[in-house]
């Protein structure tokens, strides 16, 4: 590509190098919601409710498969970031796929997060019915399940601005009962009050057959949950196309992800397994409403119920958002039906919420015919859609990055540290959490339905080209300048 063909297509218009697209969305996430929502986008389900069952295979080693996990997630964001402040746009994954590996990795990773979050709002209505079912034992989950997908959808149709406000408030929840069950935990370690005071001690990580209690190969098993919990975390960059200052907001929410892993995961899972000894907790049962029932406080289970209700109703609220704006993406890049990429009259794709909202709701017949396996099932599938994605962001930054080096495209503002090499060492971790997942003969399942969801999507690709061949030509013609 020649300097003037660069100038060309990066004059501006394409919002290259921070300038962001309009594209018709109103810009109605302040500073104040973006940060909230990337901090509670690593505060869900699967550290509140997940981690009960990780505990009961890893013991205290579960803490630095976190720690662990989360300085791969690091890696994730700061190539997204790198990528986000060279070309902000709503459904981002897709469009750099679609840019760097060509149109069908495009549509692929469009559709594949459409998938991702659909299948992770029916885990979060799932685990917010288990939390109901912990007040109201006789109320049946699917009906607890039906009711909340139904009140967040019609909050996720009035405007994104009341999007953004709920998931302020609920990750204000969320952060602010963290906080207050790490320092109660600490001061249980302390000082010793309350009934479990007498055996509060940081000996329990490695007291009750040592910190790797059933083998470093069970541990590494965990990882698998581990990447589950952190899902979500790449919610920040479908808000580029409505944040109201993204060279700003952006930045400052991805350099903040350090201290939220180290704080709201491993910090407080250190607390509640130094409080609790391991041996204690229980698959299905959340290890924060465990560790308060254990100390006595009086309701602190119920608090810590209902705080982990909100961080289910958290992530299924950003997942009703997150679908609506891929499927219009795609809908843009004429990769699903045009329909969708229409705006209601409070600019929310309105049209696309809808259909998500109603394949979410196959998550309440789950929990209708297999309550008991309606979570497990769920996670994995999205555990498997979430890798795809990350994959997709990190593959991409490594071509961008050589892109930039060759000189045809220009320097983002905002480069990740250690440019590629960290992106390949993500990779390469994201591969084996892979195999892994295909040596569980629980999770491998899975496998199996994503092998389904690509020849489905291979076979709606062929029909795209056979309908529509100019779609896909003009885009590959884009990619072979490129590089």
């Amino acid at each position: 590509m020649t300097s003037s063909q660069v100038d060309k297509q990066y004059d501006g218009s394409e919002a290259v190098g921070g300038e962001a697209p309009e594209e018709g969305y109103e810009r109605g996430l302040g500073s104040r919601q973006v940060q909230m929502i990337a901090i509670g986008g690593a505060i869900g389900v699967g550290l509140f409710l997940g981690a009960g069952a990780n505990i009961a295979k890893a013991g205290p080693s579960l803490i630095m498969m976190y720690a662990l996990a989360g300085v791969i997630i690091f890696f994730i964001m700061r190539a997204l970031g790198e990528l986000l402040l060279y070309r902000p746009v709503s459904g981002s994954f897709a469009e750099y796929s679609r840019e760097f590996l060509g149109p069908f990795f495009g549509y692929f990773t469009g559709w594949t997060y459409w998938l991702m979050w659909v299948v992770t709002g029916m885990a979060e209505l799932t685990a917010a019915a288990i939390y109901v079912h912990y007040w109201f034992p006789h109320v049946p989950q699917w009906v607890t399940a039906l009711v909340f997908l139904v009140v967040l959808f019609v909050a996720n149709l009035i405007s994104v601005k009341l999007f953004g406000e709920i998931e302020f408030w609920f990750s204000m929840v969320k952060v602010t009962a963290l906080i207050g069950m790490i320092v109660i935990g600490i001061g249980v370690l302390t000082f010793g009050f309350s009934s479990a005071g007498d055996t509060a001690s940081v000996a329990n990580l490695w007291q009750f057959d040592g910190f790797f209690p059933k083998g470093i190969g069970s541990s590494l098993m965990t990882l698998q949950g581990v990447m589950f919990a952190y899902l979500a975390v790449e919610l920040v960059g479908v808000t580029a196309g409505e944040s109201q200052d993204p060279e700003k907001t952006l930045p400052k929410a991805i350099n903040t992800l350090p201290w939220r892993i180290a704080l709201f995961y491993v910090g407080a899972l250190s607390v509640i397994l130094c409080v609790v000894k391991w041996t204690e907790f229980a698959p299905g049962v959340s290890p924060f409403v465990a560790a308060f029932a254990k100390i006595g406080i009086p309701a602190g289970a119920a608090i810590v119920n209902f705080v982990v209700l909100t961080a289910a109703l958290s992530s299924c609220n950003s997942g009703m958002y997150s679908t609506g704006r891929m499927l219009r993406n795609l809908a843009d890049s004429g990769e699903a039906p045009k329909v969708f990429s229409k705006l209601s009259s409070t600019k929310t794709p309105a049209l696309g919420i809808t259909i998500s909202v109603l394949f979410m709701g196959i998550g309440v017949i789950l929990n209708y015919l297999v309550p008991e396996k309606a979570f497990g099932y769920v996670t994995s599938v999205a555990t498997a859609a979430g890798i795809w994605t990350w994959l997709m962001i990190l593959v991409s930054h490594i071509l961008y990055r050589r892109a930039v080096d060759a000189g045809r495209l220009p320097a983002s503002s905002f480069p990740a540290p250690g440019g590629a090499k960290c992106s390949w060492v993500a990779v390469v971790f994201l591969l084996f959490v892979t195999g892994l997942i295909a040596y569980d003969s629980e999770s491998r399942i899975c496998l199996y339905v994503m092998a389904g969801w690509a020849a489905a999507l291979a076979i709606g690709w062929a029909i795209l080209k056979a309908r529509n061949p100019q779609v896909t030509e003009r885009r590959e013609q884009e990619f072979e300048t490129v590089g």
